[in-house]
């Protein structure tokens, strides 16, 4: 039986007796990509490891993983700043998320869009359902905000596939993704949180040293690495939100159409 043990924002820690911690974002239904959410984020997985958890299932209530960023008149691109987060930016936040020490499984329900993915390819493995959807989405609206996707898509899908994704745009399924890596595990929708469960479980049986020595010799170069690909990318974001192209991503995204971009 799981026992809440903190709730940090609209993020919940639960640890179970199998020393599983279950992660799961309360930002329902569309769970979009902002600077709180990511800092609340990284906190709870700091509180997971520190508290005894062996592996992290990642998770989110709601219709979709996370749907990318608000673009509504009403999103949070408009709202006022955090002030308990000045000076944060959404990469500082991207650097502590690819510290955590121990394993992450996600489970993706719906969309991960633009930052969702790269949130989604944050997590050492993922589960979907074949109405799980996945899209980089940048091109489409002029901007490069990756979440370190630029890094960690081409070593999960290889840098041909990568390319293709970040070129076009393209939305994929829940099986295509499972056909080229994107996805580790397609199940059902039903049993999408127990599955990943299952396996986030199986990793918390063995050895807790060894696993967070395995994760640190496979995966600790990450944290430099995304710090050093998201410096890029945010140059590149600032400089491309000046344009009338990202407008016109923007509103075309708005109205379900064709962007019309001039190279402007």
């Amino acid at each position: 039986m799981l026992t809440t043990m903190e709730t940090i924002g609209d993020i919940t820690i639960t640890i179970g007796d199998d020393h599983v911690a279950v992660v799961e974002n309360h930002r329902a239904p569309n769970n979009f990509f902002s600077l709180r959410m990511l800092h609340d984020i990284g906190k709870a997985f700091d509180c997971a490891a520190d508290n005894g958890a062996r592996s992290i299932l990642f998770c989110a209530e709601g219709k979709n993983f996370c749907a990318g960023a608000d673009f509504s008149p009403s999103g949070g691109r408009n709202q006022p700043d955090d002030p308990d987060l000045a000076g944060r930016h959404i990469y500082d936040e991207a650097v502590v998320l690819f510290s955590c020490p121990i394993p992450v499984v996600a489970a993706v329900q719906g969309a991960a869009v633009g930052g969702g993915l790269g949130l989604a390819c944050m997590a050492d493995f993922r589960f979907g359902t074949p109405n799980t959807r996945m899209t980089a989405n940048f091109a489409r609206l002029r901007v490069l905000r990756p979440f370190g996707l630029s890094h960690t898509l081409p070593e999960i899908v290889g840098k041909q596939r990568a390319q293709e994704l970040l070129y076009t745009g393209r939305r994929i399924t829940g099986e295509q993704a499972a056909e080229i890596g994107l996805l580790d595990y397609l199940v059902s929708d039903e049993d999408l949180r127990a599955e990943a469960h299952k396996l986030a479980a199986e990793i918390a049986i063995s050895a807790p040293m060894a696993v967070r020595s395995i994760k640190q010799t496979l995966r600790g170069h990450l944290p430099k690495a995304i710090r050093e690909i998201t410096n890029h990318e945010r140059a590149e974001q600032d400089r491309l939100q000046r344009t009338n192209d990202f407008k016109e991503g923007v509103k075309a995204m708005a109205e379900r159409r064709d962007p019309n971009f001039t190279n402007s």
